[in-house]
């Protein structure tokens, strides 16, 4: 899964790296705490991506961690559904198609096992960036986007 996107490295996380610190405050600084919750989650062990078809992916450059996201089971829907959680790309490597990269990675990886990938955004910005990621907007208490996926389970 290292595939080398514009000069980048795209890889699976097993161990939480200590850079992950440093995108967890330029996060907290903009009003985000999903990585905060993903941190925790970590360390308790309540939500490690450990799942059947579920991951966490880094993309790095240079070996420094730039953005970061993880696909899970969705607790809110069926077994067959999918979850993009905890996607945050470094300010300084926003525009620069990572977080497109990312999320195109997490499906390829979804559609293995995914017949569908929600998640839920409350930003203008995020909700543009998943529209152009294909996925569509969907009226549900749980979930604000939707992509279908043709699923080639194994």
């Amino acid at each position: 899964m290292a595939e080398p996107t514009n000069g980048l490295s795209i890889r699976a996380i097993s161990v939480l790296p200590d850079q992950i610190q440093a995108l967890e405050t330029e996060a907290v600084a903009e009003g985000f705490r999903f990585l905060t919750r993903l941190i925790a989650d970590w360390h308790s062990g309540t939500n490690r991506f450990a799942r059947p078809g579920e991951c966490l992916l880094g993309v790095f450059s240079n070996r420094q961690l730039i953005a970061i996201g993880g696909l899970s089971h969705d607790p809110y829907a069926g077994p067959d559904v999918g979850r993009l959680r905890r996607v945050y790309v470094a300010r300084a490597s926003r525009g620069r198609n990572v977080g497109k990269a990312l999320v195109s990675q997490l499906l390829e990886h979804a559609a293995q096992r995914f017949s569908v990938v929600r998640l839920s955004t409350d930003t203008r910005e995020g909700a543009a960036f998943y529209l152009r990621c294909g996925f569509e907007p969907v009226m549900d208490e749980h979930a604000t986007h939707a992509k279908p996926l043709s699923a080639q389970k194994h």
